[in-house]
C-alpha cells in the first residue's frame, strides 16, 4: 500500500519540490495551496502518480477541517504531513511595518500550521504511525533587522514542534522541524510583494539553497528507521553564516 503525504504550500518552493521527490518514490500525494492552477500544473507534471489537488487556504480553520474530514478513503490515512505553507511579508522595522502584514504571517505561519496539524494528528496517534515535518526557519534562532514578526512566527514553529515531541512520547509518531537559511524560491518575491528586482537583489552574487535541496533533506528524514526521529535540522548555504553582534556607535 503506497504511503500518503499531505503537503501544504505545494504550489511552489519547498512544497512543490517535495511533492516531486515523493511522487518519484511512489507516494500518494495530497497537495494543497491557494493557487489551484499551480497545483493542477504540478499534478500534470507528476504524470501517473496518484496526486489529489485541493485549493485551500490553510489559515481558514473550517476549510481545513472540512477538507481533511472529507478525504476519499484511499488517502484518508495520512502518513506524512509537510507543513510548508507560509512566508514572510515586508522587511521594514517594526515601527514602520503594516499590521495587516503581521496578521497575514501569523495566520499562515502559525494558525495554518496549527489547523493542519490538529486535523491530522489524532489519526496518526490512533494508527500509531506518522510523521509531521514543519518548515521553520533559521530566523527562529538568529534575529535580523526587519525579521520581527516573521522570526517570531518561526520561533513558534520551533517550540510547537518540540512540544509535539513531548506530547507524542510513547507513540511512534515522529516530528521534525527543518530550519532553512538563505534559499532562492518565491520567498523574497512574496516578501517584497511582487517586486522582482528587489527580490533578485537578495540572491545577487550568492549561491543560495534551492527548493530541491530541502526536498532531498525531507526525503532523507522520511527514510530513516522508524525508531529514529530527527528533531531539528538547521541548514544554510555555504555562502551564509553568522555575523558579529551589532553595536551602534553614537558620537557624543
Amino acid at each position: 500500500m503506497p504511503k500518503v503525504a499531505l503537503i501544504t504550500g505545494a504550489s511552489s518552493g519547498f512544497g512543490a519540490a517535495t511533492a516531486a521527490k515523493l511522487a518519484a518514490l511512489g507516494w500518494r500525494l495530497i497537495i494543497v495551496a491557494r493557487r489551484e492552477q499551480r497545483l493542477l500544473e504540478l499534478q500534470r507534471q507528476l504524470g501517473k502518480s496518484e496526486c489529489f489537488v485541493y485549493a485551500l487556504d490553510v489559515g481558514d480553520r473550517k476549510a481545513v477541517e472540512r477538507t481533511i474530514a472529507e478525504l476519499p478513503e484511499q488517502i484518508s490515512n495520512i502518513d506524512l504531513l509537510v507543513n510548508s505553507a507560509g512566508g514572510a511579508i515586508g522587511l521594514e522595522p517594526a515601527y514602520e511595518a503594516e499590521l495587516d502584514d503581521w496578521e497575514t504571517m501569523v495566520q499562515a505561519n502559525i494558525n495554518g500550521l496549527m489547523y493542519c496539524t490538529h486535523a491530522v494528528l489524532p489519526g496518526m496517534v490512533k494508527r500509531n504511525r506518522g510523521h509531521i515535518i514543519n518548515l521553520g526557519s533559521m530566523a527562529a534562532n538568529w534575529p535580523y533587522p526587519g525579521g520581527n514578526v516573521y522570526g517570531a512566527t518561526k520561533a513558534f514553529v520551533k517550540q510547537f514542534s518540540n512540544n509535539l515531541r513531548a506530547d507524542l512520547l510513547g507513540t511512534s509518531v515522529r516530528v521534525t522541524n527543518i530550519e532553512p537559511g538563505l534559499a532562492e524560491t518565491e520567498f523574497s518575491l512574496v516578501r517584497f510583494k511582487g517586486d522582482k528586482e528587489k527580490a533578485a537583489q537578495v540572491y545577487a552574487d550568492t549561491d543560495p539553497l534551492v527548493a530541491e535541496n530541502i526536498a532531498e533533506i525531507i526525503v532523507w528524514i522520511c527514510q530513516q528507521p522508524a525508531h529514529v526521529n530527527i528533531n531539528q535540522l538547521e541548514v544554510m548555504p555555504t555562502c551564509q553564516a553568522w555575523g558579529p553582534l551589532a553595536v551602534h556607535h553614537s558620537p557624543k
